[in-house]
């Protein structure tokens, strides 16, 4: 709403005569109004012209900051990394009740498959609640990351997961459920879950899933997108030494 409401704004704004005048009245009011009905198209195009002005500010915000945190981004040991030896990086934010990181999860899992040159760096960002931020840090414990893939595609699969689903995969896995709560509660991986808000804060990162490709922001499930830049990656300067 605030977004039409600009857009608004900005189409009376343009209706106004140059030079000097008084301020808009109700007669002036009326007028701007039949106009915006006669021409509904007005408002669309400057809603989209907002829109594309905003998201064009936005990547180019994230895309600034990308290249003082690149090494938190990418290069920070506390993440499970798939495939570590790859030339080009591919980072991942996402939550384990997101229903978009779910849909992506199968081909995240292809991807890191198929592509043993492509790093693939997890960044938890639990956005969905308790049972996100449970099933997060038990992912980030020393158990969880030896699980690594395992628990990712079992978490990732299970369609309601709460409490019960993440001990239950937990088993699954030959982790010990109380073990592993316990294991999560230390403060160093609280400390990473904030550290990862924080980044993703400064990149302008508010959902999940979001990817990155070098300088390439990907916001959503678009897996199009994401293989498309991890194939310009590949042939172009976005490999990076190990």
């Amino acid at each position: 709403m605030r977004t039409i409401a600009t857009a608004l704004s900005a189409c009376a704004a343009a209706l106004i005569l140059t030079g000097c005048s008084k301020p808009a009245d109700d007669a002036f009011g009326r007028r701007v109004h039949a106009y915006l009905m006669e021409h509904p198209e007005v408002i669309e195009e400057a809603v989209k012209k907002l829109q594309a002005e905003r998201q064009t500010a936005s990547l180019t915000a994230s895309r600034t900051a990308l290249a003082s945190l690149r090494p938190q981004l990418e290069r920070d040991p506390r993440d499970f990394v798939a495939n570590p030896d790859g030339k080009v990086t591919v980072v991942e934010f996402f939550d384990y009740r997101c229903g978009y990181c779910k849909v992506a999860a199968p081909d995240v899992l292809k991807i890191i498959a198929d592509n043993p040159d492509v790093r693939f760096v997890f960044k938890e960002m639990p956005i969905f609640g308790e049972v996100s931020d449970t099933a997060a840090r038990i992912a980030l414990t020393d158990a969880g990351k030896g699980a690594g893939l395992k628990l990712y595609g079992a978490l990732m699969a299970d369609k309601a997961l709460d409490e019960a689903a993440v001990d239950r995969h937990l088993v699954e896995a030959g982790i010990d459920p109380a073990a592993a709560r316990r294991a999560a509660d230390a403060p160093e991986i609280i400390r990473q879950i904030a550290d990862v808000r924080t980044l993703a804060n400064a990149l302008q990162i508010s959902g999940t899933p979001a990817f990155i490709v070098g300088d390439r922001l990907i916001a959503g499930a678009d897996m199009d997108a994401l293989n498309a830049a991890i194939a310009e990656a590949k042939e172009g300067p976005l490999q990076q030494p190990g």
